[in-house]
């Protein structure tokens, strides 16, 4: 990963709704959602929402596809995780042996993540 590629992400999930939005398709994996149904958990307007997401499209961040009237966005994790390899390249100066009791990243699971009908939007 390039650094404006980097920069471009980091603009991109600036704002704390494209965030929400991101964290909220991470958190249902490749199944990923219909745009009707991310602005319904995160009580987004949807000519609000479709700003958003264009904006997550434009830095990467989201696929989009095409289901009949429907779109439906997913995640780019591989994206994230080439994030933060860019970010952790040279972790501890070069020296691997004193990285070793930082955690390990997490893994996303094999199954899409039922949506937290709680989720707070504002937090």
């Amino acid at each position: 990963m390039h650094r404006d590629n980097a920069a471009t992400v980091f603009e991109s999930l600036a704002s704390g709704i494209r965030l929400d939005v991101f964290r909220l398709l991470v958190r249902q994996g490749p199944a990923g959602m219909v745009a009707g149904d991310v602005a319904g958990a995160l009580d987004i307007a949807p000519n609000k929402l479709s700003f958003h997401l264009k904006s997550l499209l434009h830095a990467g961040l989201v696929t989009v596809e095409q289901e009949g009237r429907f779109q439906r966005y997913r995640p780019n994790i591989a994206l994230v995780a080439d994030l933060v390899a860019y970010l952790t390249a040279e972790c501890c100066g070069g020296r691997p042996e004193a990285c070793a009791d930082l955690p390990a990243t997490p893994c996303c699971p094999e199954t899409a993540v039922e949506v937290d009908e709680s989720h707070d939007a504002n937090t």
